[in-house]
């Protein structure tokens, strides 16, 4: 794998993740309490033994820049780096990315200078664990000059996907985007050409794309440089290719979800507690997922009720219920509290005793959740202050607002707390 480069295209604005991406690049949300979306293509990486990895983004990377110096920091003496190309306005290309595929376009000077034999084009916002050299020796295997990893998917799932149609070598032979009625039935296949056994290929006959590529150097350059005016992969670059190249599928049949939304996002954090066995686990000691080590304290729990949940490290819980949630680095919970079916982020440092008097004096609540709160079915970013006797319910089961002066949204009935808010004692949501 010493001949592969990977890119992690790190996305837009992430404007179906806001609030999230308020104040942070979309790889860089916090996920699973500890680590960041950014964490699980560079594991994967590096459970392949690709270790020349680029992120390309350019929407509020400060704190990603900060996590991937500190978390991937190589010793210098190899080739081997993790690194952050942030959009820049140079007299060749004035403007930002405009797509997955300019953004590419635009380094293309760089990663052209790189002495490799494929690229491997990745996501930073979904959830998975795979073995990429399965993938590029698939690649190799089929002579390809693209390959896209695909998943097998069912009929109700399948508009939502750019599908394709491929023959019985595995080559595609027909995109489409999003397809209804008939044109989405027109889409099935015959998925055990591609592994499935009868039965599953019954109950999943369309093939969806994850977003995931491998192309031969020469070819991914010459079709940037050919298409100057196509700026997406997806929908121009791949589809276009596919007429007179040799592009194709390899199937992954394992836990994948793209979470680029609030539902989404909120429903695969809470997936990991999942008993006796989540979608997605983080316990695998073959293919470990790397974040930042922060060398935080243990976790203390006074008198508590905890039950399907996970708890970061450095976080201090007294006399509360909570169930079904998972609390991230430094929570803090005073007595009295329930979290139920929440995601607490926790925070990026430590309010000392002195610290949370003065705020308490101030009129304004420290760090953490106040005594006496209830928060059910919310997100909860860092650094939020919520006061006493407070309750995130969403009483009124409002499916969509937008409350960022009061320090909150509303995304699909799941509230989301802004990083940072301030909730002050008695607030009812």
């Amino acid at each position: 794998m010493k001949r592969v480069l990977g890119i992690i295209l790190g996305g837009g604005a992430g404007t179906r993740l806001y609030p999230l991406t308020k104040l942070r690049a979309k790889p860089a949300v916090p996920l699973a309490g500890k680590y960041r979306l950014i964490d699980i293509p560079v594991s994967n990486c590096i459970n392949s033994d690709i270790h020349k990895i680029y992120v390309l983004t350019q929407f509020n990377s400060a704190s990603l820049n900060r996590h991937i110096s500190r978390a991937y920091n190589n010793n210098g003496f190899t080739d081997s780096f993790t690194e952050v190309l942030a959009a820049q306005q140079t007299k060749e290309n004035p403007d930002w990315f405009q797509g997955t595929a300019d953004a590419v376009r635009q380094y293309s000077w760089l990663l052209e200078e790189w002495d490799v034999d494929e690229y491997i084009i990745l996501s930073g916002d979904h959830l998975y664990r795979m073995d990429y050299r399965k993938f590029i020796e698939r690649h190799r295997e089929t002579n390809a000059d693209i390959t896209l990893s695909v998943v097998p998917v069912d009929e109700k799932v399948a508009p939502a996907f750019g599908l394709m149609k491929i023959d019985g070598n595995g080559r595609v032979v027909d995109f489409s985007e999003k397809p209804k009625g008939d044109a989405l039935r027109a889409m099935q296949v015959d998925t055990q050409s591609l592994g499935l056994d009868a039965e599953q290929a019954k109950t999943k006959p369309y093939i969806a794309s994850m977003g995931i590529y491998v192309f031969k150097k020469q070819v991914l350059l010459d079709l940037l440089r050919e298409g100057k005016d196509k700026t997406d992969f997806g929908s121009e670059i791949i589809p276009d290719a596919a007429k007179d190249h040799n592009v194709q599928a390899y199937l992954f049949d394992d836990y994948w979800a793209d979470i680029g939304t609030i539902e989404a996002f909120y429903e695969a954090n809470l997936g990991l507690t999942q008993q006796p066995i989540p979608p997605f686990s983080f316990y695998d000691a073959e293919a470990p997922i790397y974040t930042r080590g922060r060398h935080l304290p243990p976790t203390k729990m006074l008198n508590s009720d905890v039950t399907e949940s996970m708890i970061s490290e450095g976080c201090i819980i007294k006399n509360c219920r909570i169930h079904h949630s998972v609390l991230g680095i430094r929570t803090r919970i005073e007595a009295d509290c329930t979290i139920e079916d929440s995601l607490i982020m926790g925070a990026d440092y430590y309010q000392d005793y002195d610290k949370r008097l003065e705020s308490i004096k101030n009129g304004k609540p420290p760090i953490g959740i106040g005594e006496g709160s209830t928060i059910r079915r919310a997100i909860v970013d860092k650094n939020a202050h919520i006061g006493k006797d407070v309750m995130i319910v969403n009483k009124d089961r409002v499916e969509e607002s937008n409350r960022e002066e009061l320090g909150f949204y509303i995304r699909s009935g799941i509230v989301v707390v802004l990083k940072n808010a301030v909730i002050g004692d008695g607030t009812v949501i």
